[in-house]
């Protein structure tokens, strides 16, 4: 009997499955934070436009306008300093000019806070005085931190003498206190220090924050120490002591940039302005 050949099927292979696809790289991140990264992108894109081709130390702006103006009509200039000037050069400093005036004064940051204290104030206050120049004393305000310490310790850290500029108080920042207490508590540590070397302290800021936060009229009493950069004229409306005109000047003895500042007044009222040799510093 004849047998039937058994046949075998072919199995067909299967169609392989496609993953679905989950949408690329940027499907992997939630839109907020494609958000976030998009606006990050465009600040950067902004702050590296401006300070190459916009703003007055761009390549673009030097190229193009040259060196910013700077005031003219003022002989008495200085500078201020801080632990970030290195390796002063005071032989060469102290023959100096800024902008082709002789250099006539120095101001020193000496301190921060109620603990803070610039590591080179001691010798930087020293051989100011040592090299004929006239010198000043700061203290950088933090308004989060109590006001009649930061006095205390500014006072205790730091002892101007007859000849030296009055004490000074840079005000930069408002914090987290509302502008009533901001206020009060500024007027405390100018009120304490006053009381201990009999003159008005100085108030350092810039013209908005001046505008802003210190409008009051209690504190046009003070001498102010005014910044506004890359200005041929000052244009504040009040009386001011000093302008703080740059902050990217180049003096012979400091390698690094340097704070440019000039004194409204001559040489002859800018003595008159000094801590007077009656006053009584001995503490």
């Amino acid at each position: 009997m004849a047998t039937k050949a058994k046949t075998t099927k072919t199995r067909r292979p299967r169609p392989k499955r496609k993953r679905k696809s989950n949408g690329g790289f940027f499907h992997r991140f939630p839109w907020w934070g494609l958000l976030v990264g998009c606006v990050l992108v465009v600040v950067a894109y902004v702050v590296i436009l401006y300070h190459f081709f916009v703003g007055p130390l761009s390549f673009r702006w030097r190229a193009i306008y040259g060196e910013p103006d700077y005031p003219d009509g003022y002989d008495v200039r200085g500078i201020d300093i801080s632990h970030y000037q290195k390796n002063i050069d005071w032989e060469l400093l102290r023959n100096a000019k800024v902008n082709e005036r002789p250099l006539r004064f120095i101001i020193v940051k000496a301190t921060e806070g109620m603990t803070l204290m610039d590591e080179d104030f001691n010798d930087n206050f020293y051989r100011a005085r040592e090299n004929d120049l006239i010198r000043g004393a700061y203290h950088f305000y933090n308004p989060n931190r109590d006001a009649t310490r930061q006095a205390e310790f500014y006072l205790k850290q730091v002892h101007l003498e007859p000849g030296d500029l009055p004490p000074i108080l840079d005000i930069e920042k408002r914090g987290k206190r509302s502008l009533s207490e901001f206020q009060h508590d500024v007027k405390t540590w100018l009120d304490i220090v006053q009381t201990v070397y009999g003159v008005a302290p100085i108030i350092y800021t810039n013209l908005d924050f001046k505008r802003h936060y210190l409008n009051d009229p209690v504190f046009d009493e003070y001498p102010l120490w005014v910044a506004n950069y890359y200005k041929k004229e000052l244009k504040y409306e009040g009386k001011w002591v000093i302008w703080q005109y740059t902050d990217w000047g180049e003096v012979d003895g400091i390698t690094d940039k340097v704070d440019f500042n000039l004194f409204n007044g001559d040489m002859e009222t800018l003595h008159q302005f000094l801590i007077p040799d009656e006053a009584d510093t001995s503490r």
